[in-house]
């Protein structure tokens, strides 16, 4: 890779704090951003899955993106995809009004579309913008994969189609996505247990939901592996697979687990709005499991 990506190696996909009201709170989110960045990340996704973007309002969405704003200068993408292409395409609007430097649409979901739906809803939210674009593939929470013919024809077409978040789950067909897409189409991962074999087959950096508290292991891992230091990336990817593995479950959907340890860090993050909720027995012990591994200090 000749340049660096566009948005940094290392972006969190940051929670959104809500106060003991439920409400949001754009003032321990611009504290949470300056955090973030301090800690070592590239930039920060506002409003993705892991910002609990469907409880969020219009609004709300548009409020936490000033605060943001104007509380740090790194890259900024915001999280405007919603199921609706008509709104999508508002809050696109909305998001590079506010200035922000990228836009991550997400497949629409439950409606459950096909790759003809897909792709027109995509070809809106770019036309909307002049902002680079990032579809976010996740089919395990949309119930649609975004084919990899659908990603090279708008990599082809739309000239602010600038990549993907991939948390397709297929280091395969990942692999197929890169051979075969322009110069300058860029692979995000968006599943933090598969960065390095995604980075292996042509990914460039990451946007993680563990980045909250690893963001400097995690410019160690690309530092390493772009130095071809391949031993050592291992190595630190192994450190962090037990916070992959906290990070999300069954009984502690993410972002609950983030929320938990960030707590732990006295970070003024709040708990989910529901369905989500609050965190479950153990959950914050086990937290300060991961925080004692990682060698990391924990607020007593």
């Amino acid at each position: 890779m000749s340049e660096p990506p566009r948005f940094g190696s290392v972006l969190t996909a940051m929670v959104t704090p809500f106060g003991g009201d439920g409400r949001l709170d754009t003032g321990a989110a611009a504290d949470l951003a300056r955090w973030l960045v301090e800690q070592g990340n590239d930039g920060l996704v506002l409003a993705g899955t892991t910002g609990e973007a469907p409880t969020l309002s219009d609004d709300e969405k548009v409020a936490l993106w000033r605060a943001v704003r104007a509380a740090v200068a790194v890259p900024l993408v915001a999280g405007t995809g919603t199921y609706d292409t008509a709104r999508s395409v508002a809050l696109t609007r909305a998001a590079t009004d506010v200035g922000v430097d990228g836009i991550l649409a997400v497949t629409p979901y439950y409606s459950r579309p096909a790759q003809a739906g897909i792709e027109a809803h995509f070809r809106a939210v770019a036309a909307a913008t002049h902002l680079p674009v990032l579809v976010y593939d996740i089919p395990v929470r949309t119930g649609r994969k975004v084919e990899t013919a659908t990603l090279l024809r708008l990599a082809a077409d739309v000239a602010n189609l600038a990549g993907v978040k991939d948390a397709g789950g297929s280091p395969a067909e990942t692999a197929r996505l890169a051979a075969a897409a322009p110069d300058g189409f860029e692979i995000y991962s968006g599943d933090d247990a598969l960065t390095l074999p995604f980075l292996a087959v042509g990914a460039v950096a990451t946007i993680g939901v563990a980045t909250h508290w690893t963001a400097a292991l995690h410019q160690d891992l690309f530092t390493a592996w772009r130095a071809g230091d391949t031993a050592r990336a291992r190595s630190v990817n192994a450190r962090l697979l037990p916070s992959f593995a906290y990070e999300n479950g069954d009984t502690a959907p993410n972002p609950i687990p983030t929320k938990a340890l960030l707590g732990v860090l006295g970070l003024a993050v709040g708990e989910c709005r529901l369905p989500l909720g609050p965190p479950p027995p153990g959950l914050v012990d086990r937290a300060r499991e991961i925080l004692d591994q990682l060698e990391l200090a924990a607020v007593a």
